[in-house]
């Protein structure tokens, strides 16, 4: 018997990390956007005037869950992929623009910001596209699994440019939630 590890030992390894990763990311996802006061809830969205192609409310925790179990079992691919070159450079990236996606809602959600968000938008797609690229070198099946991902952040772009053209002054539309004016009383 010359093998290192077997194939059942190989998939459990395999298992373990997408036991960590996919539950972090999906939770840290949920975090990110109660912290924002993201969706269909927050004042100020409901007030925007949106294009005609916006989704239903449940369309966007439904294919964001989705979307981050892909994420996760991405990340557990190339994090059991031990020795691979370019490893360590292709987490880095999957972190940047992990990092850059949870931040999106804060910018949008919270500081109403939406020509920002646009632009953080483009960035996530940059390192998030560099990043399947990376991935594929390591794992093809990584990289797949980040497919929906970038489709997503492109209708994502396209709503966020939008919903700012149709509202050209949003930031002013609600006093974010995040600043308080109080009025002297005589």
């Amino acid at each position: 018997m010359n093998e290192i590890a077997s194939q059942s030992q190989l998939r459990m390894s395999y298992l373990r990390w997408a036991l960590f990763t996919v539950p972090t990311i999906v939770f840290l996802g949920f975090l990110s956007g109660q912290v924002a006061n993201s969706g269909y809830q927050n004042r100020w969205f409901a007030a925007l005037d949106k294009p005609d192609f916006m989704p239903p409310a449940w369309a966007f925790p439904t294919a964001w869950s989705i979307i981050y179990v892909l994420l996760g079992l991405a990340l557990a691919v190339v994090l059991h992929a031990r020795g691979a070159r370019s490893r360590g450079l292709a987490i880095a990236f999957f972190l940047v623009q992990l990092i850059a996606n949870y931040a999106w809602s804060t910018i949008f959600f919270r500081m109403h910001l939406v020509m920002e968000a646009f632009w953080l938008i483009l960035f996530i797609f940059a390192i998030a596209s560099l990043t399947a690229f990376l991935f594929a070198r390591i794992r093809l099946a990584a990289a797949v699994l980040m497919l929906p991902y970038l489709g997503w952040l492109i209708f994502a772009a396209m709503l966020t440019q939008a919903i700012d053209q149709l509202n050209p002054n949003a930031s002013n539309l609600v006093v974010p939630s995040f600043e308080t004016h109080i009025s002297p009383t005589d």
